[in-house]
């Protein structure tokens, strides 16, 4: 009977997690991957990096996945000013003229806060940084002598990739907390680019945002059903014995007769991939095995969220830090194409 249930389980939340792409996608045109990798983060309860310039939509694709997994959406702004009692509280003049203090952005919602979306965060300060890590992690915060639990929020975060100056760049093993670094790129397609510059309905952003059916998905429910998924779908010896290879790869490319053709492969890359990340990589790949109606993972399921669970995850030696997004995509193309992909 229960292993009944589970599979009814599976299957009805799978329909409603297509139905949450389909509907986003119809209001968000151009990023039908980074829409299943945001899927794909959601119920594998982790936390995501996005890439990408300015105006590409982060904000509005944020509103309607929140919109549409039910909860709260919140979001701060990066600045270099930004002190960390800002994510908890703020503090203003009130009618009567005397000093206010109202609960910031982390904490306003409560528990009903579901995506959180820090816009360029590194433009604020390592200890506003060490904060959002630290609640990113446990998913409570102590304030106003009282303890407020966040366990159904997760954590979107961009970064200024363009201005260096009074930027504070997230170390690596900041970057390790987060499950995904995510691109979020302008369209190639040049229809898709003259509606996006021409169609009136995709410059206004709240309207865009309101077709998104609400409550697709039951955003306080989604812990529970993830263990159930991360439980069900199975992964072979064989398949553990590849994803150890792609791990081991990683950290000591050389060693597998791995080379790059802009780069000395023996001085590029100073670490690999950690345990907390190929840990990420198994649950997404389950994820993306469900999501595609399938039980056990595949190699191709690993393949299709290879890149953005490792690459912001590779430390590259200083000299070649300012090329990290064209090193990482061409290192992690190569390990996928060197390693022996198992039979099935």
């Amino acid at each position: 009977m229960q292993t009944l249930v589970s599979q009814n389980q599976l299957t009805d939340w799978r329909d409603h997690a297509l139905k949450l792409e389909q509907a986003v996608q119809s209001v968000i045109v151009g990023q039908d991957k980074a829409i299943r990798h945001i899927t794909i983060a959601i119920f594998a309860r982790g936390h995501v990096l996005l890439e990408g310039g300015v105006g590409v939509g982060k904000t509005t694709l944020l509103q309607s996945i929140a919109r549409g997994i039910g909860g709260s959406y919140e979001r701060i702004e990066g600045t270099v000013d930004l002190m960390p009692n800002d994510l908890v509280y703020h503090t203003y003049l009130g009618s009567d003229g005397r000093p206010q203090i109202d609960e910031g952005p982390l904490l306003r919602s409560g528990e009903r806060l579901s995506v959180f979306f820090f816009n360029e965060i590194n433009r604020a300060r390592p200890q506003v940084h060490a904060l959002m890590l630290r609640v990113m992690a446990e998913r409570h915060l102590y304030a106003f002598k009282r303890e407020y639990r966040l366990p159904h929020m997760v954590v979107f975060a961009d970064r200024n990739q363009v201005e260096k100056n009074e930027t504070f760049e997230i170390p690596s093993a900041a970057r390790d907390r987060f499950m995904m670094e995510i691109p979020i790129h302008i369209p190639d397609d040049r229809d898709l680019r003259r509606a996006l510059m021409f169609d009136t309905r995709f410059q206004h952003a709240e309207a865009l945002t309101q077709q998104v059916p609400s409550g697709i998905l039951q955003y306080d429910q989604l812990n529970a059903f993830s263990d159930l998924l991360q439980g069900h779908i199975q992964a072979s010896e064989t398949l553990e014995e590849y994803a150890l290879d792609l791990w081991e790869a990683t950290q000591d490319p050389a060693r597998f007769g791995i080379t790059l053709d802009s780069a000395d492969i023996h001085r590029l890359v100073q670490a690999g991939a950690s345990p907390r990340g190929m840990g990420m990589l198994l649950k997404a790949a389950r994820v993306h095995a469900w999501l595609m109606d399938r039980e056990h993972v595949y190699p191709e399921d690993i393949h299709a969220v290879f890149h953005e669970i490792i690459a912001h995850r590779l430390v590259f030696q200083s000299m070649y830090e300012n090329r990290r997004t064209a090193l990482s995509r061409e290192l992690t193309s190569r390990i996928l194409a060197h390693i022996a992909v198992p039979a099935r």
